[in-house]
């Protein structure tokens, strides 16, 4: 009784340290920001509308709609994809107009008259898909009539403005600059890059009605299991599993060397398996964690550093890792238990390689772990809410039974939502249940808004020949050099990420990069996507644009450059893993490989990122010298690639600073933290 009593009182040290640390928040940045502030700061996706009096009702109506009707079609089967599709783009447009103003900050509480008009008008066009199914199909044989190109004059005008408002202007100007080259791609000196050109009627139509752009792949993935899974998300998030990673986090490794830090990563890395959102991620799980690490007197560009790599890297974890990943299914022709296999590995580098990073930064400044006594106790929390990850058990369960990712995502998003009825605190409500409904719409809809648009890329693509005139671009660029061809990949990646949300960044990268890599180069298939998915997601916190460490940055009141580029350095293992999976696809589990081969490349691996983290942080054993900082980088390259020569000369390397650095005094300066005792 006495163990439970102390269990709890470590709890309420722990909740009431949260509301502690969230004063402090707002009093050090002076600007009174909210969780919901920080994220319209730095998100997009959350300038909507809060206080719309009676339209909220009309809101509210509409998004449930949309979320009954994916739970519907996703329990007794999709509908035909371009009626599915229909729905889906058409009612999250209506949506869209009714939430999100032309403007940032401009009728922020009312829904003018004109975004009202523009509401309807969306869904007509989308619905008009349906209403005219026959008719549609028709005139792709004998040609479309006014009424027709009309509605997709309009339907590909309210998609560029809807995703304009909740997604961004650099996808909108890309999809533009496509357009026009679809339109006047015959005047194009160059030969490599010019077409025979198309008439504005076939460019709109093709774009709204043919089942390869708009409507093509993207969308059809976002409305059978996207939508489901961002879904479960939400109902995770509304259910306390938040709460429950966050506690589980410090629980495992608040008491060891730097503990603030690995605990924010660890946190971080369960969250983001099932937010998808590198900013809502760094907002929501750093509005707790970067305080603490401050507090423990990580300085203030490495705490927002270590929260936003590891909820961009949260997006790489299975089971969920983003949107992105349920499209990869398509495009490379395999079941999402592959994907979830090919990705795991990865992953695990990634958030080893943040983790180790914490480690030696925490050694080099001095900062221990918290005191058992402000801790929860794992032991205890498993206990009284381990059904709490039963939601992704029934995940993984389901998928590797051999059921679809749609059954899958139902049978997680029920498993959740009896699981909140475990515990009186978690338990909900008819209106909370009405809450989630409303909100799994809402989430979905920038990302409906981004898949859209990135189908015009597709489209125009396909459409023109662009892709195989890129692809060929570069291999002769490279001069067939495939570290040449990769490298000049991942900066288009990054590029594009900058600009376009992980799910568009995927479906143009992998439209337009990945064959070149698969059919110019023999990459496997895996690798190549995987490779281009990577990248267009580190994106978040690759300098200057990185709106993840920006978003960390803000609550940290650092410096958003030097916070990014700290980021880079802890999320190191993003720029390497992938260049040495596409060389080596045995770390995506790809092609034929010996059992004990992988567990031998997995764990030379890890000693590899070992190396490289020390590296780059700058201490081992001790504090490192130059000399032994590039030493370490060179072993710890080489223990990463697997191969037996490269493996022994790295261990060697790695061993020798061990042994060297063993002899010398221990010269870190030891900081005590304020959380010590």
């Amino acid at each position: 009784m006495t163990k439970k009593n102390n269990n709890h009182k470590n709890e309420e040290k722990v909740t009431q340290e949260k509301k502690n640390l969230t004063s402090e928040i707002t009093e050090e940045n002076g600007e009174q920001l909210s969780e919901q502030e920080l994220l319209e700061k730095y998100d997009r996706e959350s300038t909507y509308r809060k206080n719309i009096g009676k339209w909220t009702w009309v809101v509210s109506f509409i998004a449930i709609y949309l979320t009954l009707f994916h739970l519907y079609t996703g329990y007794f089967g999709t509908m035909q994809s371009q009626i599915q599709g229909a729905v889906h783009v058409g009612t999250a447009l209506g949506l869209i107009f009714l939430l999100y103003p032309a403007k940032k900050g401009l009728h922020k509480n009312k829904v003018p008259w004109y975004d009202v008009v523009l509401a309807f008008t969306a869904i007509f066009v989308g619905y008009f898909k349906i209403i005219q199914f026959d008719h549609i199909l028709d005139a792709r044989v004998h040609g479309y009539e006014t009424l027709d190109i009309i509605v997709s004059v309009l339907g590909v005008l309210l998609l560029l403005e809807a995703t304009r408002r909740c997604v961004g202007l650099p996808i909108v100007i890309v999809a533009s600059v496509v357009i026009l080259y679809a339109l006047f791609g015959n005047h194009i000196p160059a030969q490599m890059l010019s077409h025979a050109g198309f008439s504005f009627e076939k460019v709109m139509t093709d774009l709204w009605f043919r089942e390869n752009a708009i409507f093509g792949i993207p969308v059809q993935v976002s409305s059978k299991f996207i939508f489901l899974f961002l879904l479960f998300g939400v109902l995770l998030i509304h259910s306390g599993v938040g709460k429950f990673f966050n506690d589980i986090a410090y629980a495992l490794t608040g008491r060891f060397t730097g503990g603030t830090a690995k605990a924010a990563v660890t946190a971080s890395a369960l969250q983001g398996m099932v937010s998808g959102s590198s900013i809502a991620n760094t907002v929501a799980s750093g509005s707790f964690t970067i305080p603490m690490m401050k507090k423990a007197k990580f300085k203030p560009e490495f705490a927002a550093a270590t929260e936003a790599s590891a909820s961009t890297g949260g997006q790489l974890m299975p089971p969920i890792m983003g949107a992105a990943a349920f499209i990869m299914i398509e495009y490379t022709g395999t079941s999402y238990g592959t994907i979830m296999l090919a990705a795991l590995i990865p992953s695990l580098l990634y958030f080893s390689g943040i983790f180790m990073g914490t480690h030696y930064e925490a050694k080099k400044q001095g900062i221990f772990g918290l005191s058992k006594d402000f801790l929860p106790n794992a032991k205890e929390l498993f206990k009284r809410k381990g059904y709490m990850l039963l939601p992704l058990i029934a995940i993984v369960g389901t998928l590797f039974a051999g059921f679809t990712p749609q059954r899958a995502a139902l049978s997680g998003i029920l498993v959740a939502f009896l699981a909140s009825f475990v515990r009186k605190e978690d338990r909900m409500n008819f209106k909370q249940v009405l809450h989630v409904l409303e909100q799994g719409a809402r989430v979905a809809l920038p990302v409906i808004a981004a898949v859209g648009t990135a189908g015009i890329i597709a489209g125009v693509v396909g459409m023109t020949g662009l892709g195989g005139k890129i692809a060929s671009g570069i291999i002769t660029l490279s001069n067939g050099i495939l570290p040449l061809a990769l490298f000049f990949t991942m900066i288009a990646c990054i590029i594009l990420g900058m600009g376009l949300p992980t799910t568009a960044n995927y479906v143009v990268t992998a439209t337009v990069a990945a064959p070149a890599l698969i059919n110019g180069f023999g990459v496997d298939i895996l690798a190549a996507h995987l490779f281009v998915f990577y990248f267009g997601i580190v994106a978040d916190i690759t300098p200057p644009v990185c709106l993840a460490a920006y978003a960390g940055a803000g609550i940290a009141r650092a410096n958003p450059f030097k916070a990014g580029v700290t980021a880079v350095k802890l999320a190191i293992a993003a720029f390497i893993i992938p260049y040495i999976f596409v060389f080596n696809p045995i770390l995506v589990q790809s092609g034929d490989y010996n059992v004990i081969v992988l567990i031998i490349a997995v764990a030379t691996a890890l000693l590899g990122m070992m190396g490289v983290s020390s590296s780059i942080m700058g201490y081992f054993k001790r504090k490192a010298y130059g000399w032994e900082r590039l030493v370490l980088l060179v072993g710890g390259l080489m223990l990463i690639v697997p191969e037996n020569i490269t493996n022994i000369i790295g261990l060697v390397l790695i061993a020798g600073i061990w042994m060297l650095q063993s002899q010398r005094p221990d010269d870190s300066q030891k900081i005590e933290p304020s959380l010590q005792a």
